[in-house]
């Protein structure tokens, strides 16, 4: 086996299970993450098609299902709080009760992940890489919190503003498409006594509203809201703190009504609020020399495509697996890589761009109604997630 010592940057989906794969396959891994530690927060995701598979593969998969958030049902809200629309079919976030998706929390399906990996992977957490050169037989990497160490490959798994990425590959506005939205998300109490249930509030003009539903067995809620700004986000974000972007989000929803004004307090204490841009990365090549993106980093769908964290999972496992296949030989094993997966990437990514393009086309004809049918997942939706079968490696 050549190349086996292995650094992944980033921590949160793509990094454990590729982490996993690698330490199963025979590799030497580290994993360095910014964060302290596990990052707390996030929205709730899908695990869908081929990542439920991977899922099964790794043997987390009946520990994901039984952390799934299990919400029964939604409905919608008028700024009186009087219900326009209910259902105990679906939700908004999670789509039909009756696929066999899974729907579970950022931080739950992290944990799980990381866990599955064992005490043969070493993390590095509080720490990032600060540069890296790549020589004819390794990569020296200079860490932020000091120190340099040599790597065979470098792995990036660090999200759609993956600082690996930069390094390598230059600036990020080179390959990042912003979809027009941003979204914030944040824990508060259950105050409203939800009972595994969500609700959607939804205003006019350039902000959407808000959504909450109860999480972790209604002790808590996950509270989400939208701005509609073609602003890129080097220049809505740009270097705003996030108590700068808690302003903004206050700003934007200063005439917001039901329960947004508390939920909205609650965003002020709250730890693990995150704002970002609805945004797709798009790439060339995923690879350079030693050096190779997997997930959001290298091909992010956006939230709009509801694929982002299933192909993370599918692009770890087959990162890994031609790693395997290919005897550690990263040339060969990156292409292969490439070849594999570049068809299913991009389908995933052409979702959010269909999905986006009907709401607004469905926004544009309701005028100032409401939308009583907030989901864009139908048939053509699970063409594309079910189009790709795992190899085995």
């Amino acid at each position: 086996m050549r190349n086996t010592r292995v650094l992944i940057s980033g921590a949160s989906i793509a990094g454990p299970a590729l982490a996993y794969w690698l330490d199963r396959h025979g590799f030497r891994v580290s994993v360095v993450e910014r964060a302290a530690g596990p990052r707390p927060g996030g929205q709730a995701i899908d695990v869908r098609g081929p990542a439920l598979e991977v899922g099964a593969r790794m043997g987390v998969l009946e520990e994901i299902r039984a952390r799934r958030t299990g919400l029964r049902g939604m409905s919608m809200v008028d700024g009186d709080g009087k219900e326009l629309f209910s259902t105990t079919e679906r939700t908004a976030s999670g789509g039909h009760f009756d696929s066999p998706d899974v729907e579970i929390l950022r931080d739950d399906l992290s944990s799980v992940l990381l866990a599955a990996g064992g005490d043969g992977i070493e993390y590095l957490f509080n720490d990032s890489i600060a540069s890296l050169a790549q020589g004819p037989d390794e990569v020296a990497v200079t860490f932020h919190r000091g120190g340099s160490r040599g790597f065979d490959i470098v792995l990036a798994a660090d999200g759609v503003h993956s600082s690996t990425r930069a390094l390598v590959f230059g600036p990020e506005g080179k390959f990042l498409h912003h979809m027009g939205g941003y979204l914030g998300v944040w824990t508060a109490p259950n105050y409203l006594g939800l009972d595994r249930w969500e609700v959607i509030y939804q205003m006019s003009g350039d902000v959407w509203g808000g959504m909450v539903m109860s999480v972790r067995e209604n002790t808590e809620v996950r509270v989400y809201v939208g701005i509609d700004s073609d602003e890129p986000p080097a220049e809505l974000l740009g270097s705003r703190t996030v108590s700068d972007q808690k302003r903004l989000v206050a700003e934007r929803h200063k005439d917001a009504r039901w329960e947004m004004p508390r939920l909205l307090e609650y965003m002020w204490g709250a730890p693990d609020f995150h704002l970002d841009a609805a945004a797709q990365i798009h790439m060339d090549s995923w690879s350079r020399g030693r050096v190779a993106l997997v997930g959001d980093a290298g091909y992010c769908g956006s939230p709009m495509s509801g694929q982002s964290t299933s192909v993370a999972m599918v692009g770890a496992y087959v990162l890994a697996g031609e790693l395997k296949a290919a005897g550690g030989d990263h040339t060969a094993a990156f292409a292969a890589y490439e070849r594999e997966l570049r068809g299913y990437t991009a389908a995933n990514q052409q979702l959010a761009l269909d999905i986006k393009a009907r709401k607004d086309a469905e926004t544009a004809s309701r005028g100032q109604d409401p939308d009583t049918n907030p989901s864009y997942i139908g048939d053509s939706f699970y063409e594309v997630v079910n189009s790709y079968t795992l190899k085995d490696y």
